[in-house]
């Protein structure tokens, strides 16, 4: 199943990769995106490249076009490489690279599952708090998340990521303690402060950031 896209963006040095980074992190990013959890975009950083994750191309398209524009404000130059997630090989490939799978049953089915996602992803954007899992691999994290709706737990999936809102502090950390026991034991697990309730704090930002974390 082809749902995830990814930009690759890659800076002339660490540093710039960090500066691009602290202006997402601090919601000077702006893009016109549509106001919806399901269109969340994960961005990580890892050395000198920023990685953003979307489940449609033209999602990843404007990230990829919002990520030169801030680029370019602040004198930066960068390159951008729009890529999918191929369902076969399990392995980033171009973006306008044929899949060996029936393109309109795959599109039939990608809608579905964009579908299902934004309907059960709409609760994170009244959530207080995140649990953000980073698993080791991407069937990991399909794995994972099977067993979240088995549990009736909705959350925000994107390549190795996954995001579960929660009502508070406490809530987040019992529900954090819960997946450390599902999640295979290399994955990564944190609590934190949701979108929404930073957006009270920061001017408004589609993008999750998540720092520091390898693509």
């Amino acid at each position: 199943m082809n749902d995830d896209w990814r930009v690759q963006v890659t800076c002339p040095n660490t540093a710039t990769a960090e500066r691009l980074g602290d202006a997402l992190r601090e919601g000077e990013f702006q893009h016109s995106m549509r106001d919806a959890a399901g269109d969340r975009v994960v961005v990580s950083v890892d050395a000198h490249e920023l990685f953003l994750y979307a489940g449609e191309r033209p999602q990843a398209e404007r990230a990829a076009e919002a990520v030169k524009s801030a680029a370019s404000d602040q004198g930066l130059t960068v390159r951008t490489e729009l890529r999918r997630w191929h369902p076969v090989s399990e392995e980033w490939v171009d973006a306008d690279l044929p899949l060996p799978v029936d393109e309109a049953a795959l599109a039939a089915e990608h809608a579905a599952l964009i579908e299902r996602e934004r309907a059960e992803s709409a609760n994170l954007k009244f959530s207080e708090f995140e649990v953000r899992v980073r698993t080791g691999s991407h069937r990991e994290t399909l794995e994972l998340a099977d067993k979240l709706r088995e549990e009736g737990l909705s959350c925000l999936r994107r390549w190795r990521y996954l995001l579960i809102g929660a009502a508070d502090e406490d809530a987040a950390n019992a529900l954090a303690d819960h997946l450390r026991e599902l999640a295979p034991a290399d994955s990564r697990i944190e609590v934190e402060a949701s979108v929404t309730a930073v957006a009270a704090d920061t001017p408004p930002n589609p993008f999750a950031v998540f720092g520091g974390l390898g693509g």
